[in-house]
């Protein structure tokens, strides 16, 4: 079964996966921790200016002159304008390349999302996926751009600082180092219940749009039923449950704040109290004293800004594990590693012994079926409802496995061709018919990608709906809306069947193609299905009777497989279960 994967991924295991989109854009990365480097001069050098300076105005005033001033003062500006031009180099391409790095595993993403199975969608909620790449990946942006920067900018300055401190006093230095592990260690150890709090709070605003979304496509149903109270206590349930999930994440930060601070004071008191008492026994003298001072105050501006990026770190490294989490689902249906081209010469297609059970549920829908369907041959099931009508037909494209036994086309195994070419020898007509956000002629265009504006018209006719796209404003330049709202069912349908003519497949699968029409739509639908069906093997799967009388072939599936068989007139002789059907006669009564 495809769903997506929830595992516990160590932050060192998702930093190396991550590695690789790093690293493919190094050469930013390298100029970018080079100008980091560059803007931590300011900060490492302004405490010496300031620690020369006293040194020199107590011990050798003498010396301290408006030219020293000046030279100091003139070292800073260049100084700053280094550290202006660095900044202006990090915040630009810095940024920049973390949008490349996003847009990479997006894509990734998507791709990822196209090879996953039916059994993946039916188990998870399509506002979770797109949480997962759009905002979720909207924080990898700023983490890839920030996160070498924080710590490599952290270490130049911590290490700086502890040599140079180290020459005023290795004393004091060890002192105030000394603090330093147990900020480290408390810090992580509530950064791990901060992480935890943010992925909990990551999944409930997908949760949340996937209600939403339910909600909103869904909103004829709730007018129609006055369901808007339930509607809107559902989302309130939803809503409150984030606020909850929010507040508990902030409590998290705020502890994680507070512990950062307690130290923040432990390191300044340990400073005041052992370099007042190094300076009155004249272990330190007042300009290093001084510059001591801003040393610790950079130092502790730095832990505390890596404290403070734990937040962007968390939000980042929680995109990057729900991103990997995908990637990491299986996919359940894939291409043999010597997958061949489909060659289809008549177009038969044979059920060889299959036996089908859904991965979800172990729920059994087919056994041991045998049916084959020769080439150009009309072939109708029917049954009652769950009898495996539609399931059997979504073995042949492959939207599902059989569990046992085999699919052939034209006597080649589907799982040993590739799908590419299975499915572009398929052409499917639905009862539910999916229009994208588009045109008309983009939605037609779909069967047949780059196809010229003749051959959609051309498809069209053939379906016969040129004439009404005509007369639509814009014709074929129409918007039909999301999901071809614009548009009635009888429309969309004819225009589902003009993709397939342009596709122009050799097996042709009708799912309940006409059962959600009025009578007018119907019958010009069945026109145009009949004539789609010329020349191709036909399944047909119908609840309306009346739509596959004619069929070559009719196929009645029951419990245990196939129950009868024969064309209309022979299965109303047998007075069976057909019969029951044609006449809606009842199970429990007697013929």
């Amino acid at each position: 079964m495809s769903k997506t994967i929830d595992k516990t991924y160590s932050t060192k295991e998702l930093l190396g996966r991550f590695l690789p989109y790093l690293m493919k854009y190094k050469k930013i990365l390298f100029l970018d921790l080079f100008c980091a480097s560059l803007t931590t001069l300011c900060d490492i050098v302004l405490p010496r200016i300031m620690s020369q300076l006293t040194n020199t105005a107590m011990y050798e005033p003498l010396s301290l002159t408006a030219t020293l001033v000046g030279k100091m003062a003139l070292l800073y500006v260049v100084l700053r304008l280094v550290d202006a031009a660095a900044y202006f180099f990090m915040c630009s391409q810095g940024h920049i390349m973390g949008v490349y790095i996003e847009t990479d595993m997006r894509s990734d993403a998507f791709d990822k999302l196209e090879q996953l199975s039916d059994s993946y969608y039916a188990n998870t909620k399509i506002g979770q996926v797109m949480g997962r790449i759009t905002s979720d990946l909207f924080d990898v942006t700023e983490f890839a751009h920030h996160c070498p920067e924080e710590f490599f900018i952290a270490g130049i300055k911590i290490l700086v600082s502890f040599v140079i401190l180290c020459s005023a006093s290795i004393p004091l230095t060890i002192l105030i180092f000394a603090c330093v592990p147990f900020m480290i260690y408390g810090s992580i150890k509530l950064n791990h219940k901060f992480r935890a709090a943010t992925k909990e709070q990551r999944v409930q605003i997908g949760e949340l749009n996937a209600q939403v979304e339910d909600s909103l496509l869904g909103e004829k149903v709730v007018k129609a039923f006055t369901a808007e109270e339930t509607e809107l206590k559902k989302f309130a349930d939803g809503n409150v449950k984030l606020k909850s999930i929010k507040k508990k994440r902030y409590y998290a930060m705020a502890n994680l704040n507070m512990c950062i601070r307690l130290f923040d004071g432990l390191m300044y008191s340990v400073t005041i109290i052992a370099g007042g008492l190094f300076l009155v026994y004249g272990k330190i003298n007042a300009g290093d004293l001084v510059m001591y001072m801003l040393y610790v105050s950079t130092l502790i501006a730095t832990i505390r800004r890596l404290v403070e990026f734990a937040e962007q770190f968390s939000q980042g490294i929680t995109g990057i594990e729900r991103f990997f989490e995908i990637m990491d689902t299986p996919v359940d249906i894939v291409d043999a590693p010597d997958a061949k081209q489909l060659h289809v010469t008549g177009g038969e297609v044979a059920f060889d012994h299959v036996t089908f059970e859904y991965p979800d549920d172990g729920n059994r829908v087919l056994h041991d079926l045998c049916l084959t369907i020769h080439p150009g041959e009309n072939l109708a099931l029917v049954g009652e409802s769950g009898g495996g009508k539609t399931t059997l037909a979504s073995l042949i494209p492959r939207f599902y496995d059989v569990t046992s036994g085999a699919v052939k086309v034209d006597g080649q195994d589907i799982k040993s061709v590739t799908m590419k070419s299975l499915r572009s020898a398929i052409g499917i007509v639905q009862q539910d018919v999916y229009l994208f956000s588009g045109t008309v002629a983009e939605n037609i265009e779909y069967g047949k990608p780059g196809a010229t504006r003749e051959e959609i018209i051309r498809a069209a006719k053939l379906a016969g709906a040129d004439s009404f796209i005509r007369e639509l404003k814009g014709g074929y330049d129409a918007y039909v809306g999301e999901r071809g709202v614009k548009l009635s069912g009888g429309q969309k349908q004819r225009i589902s069947i003009a993709r397939v003519f342009l596709e122009n497949p050799k097996i042709l699968l009708l799912d309940e193609a006409t059962s959600a029409l009025d009578n007018e739509s119907e019958i010009l639908i069945e026109k145009s299905l009949a004539d789609l069906s010329v020349g191709r093997t036909t399944l047909t799967i119908a609840h309306r009777l009346t739509t596959i009388k004619n069929a070559d072939r009719i196929i009645v599936l029951g419990k245990n497989g196939i129950a009868e068989e024969g064309n209309h007139e022979q299965l109303l002789a047998k007075k069976g279960i057909y019969y029951r059907l044609w006449n809606g006669i009842p199970a429990n009564e007697t013929i």
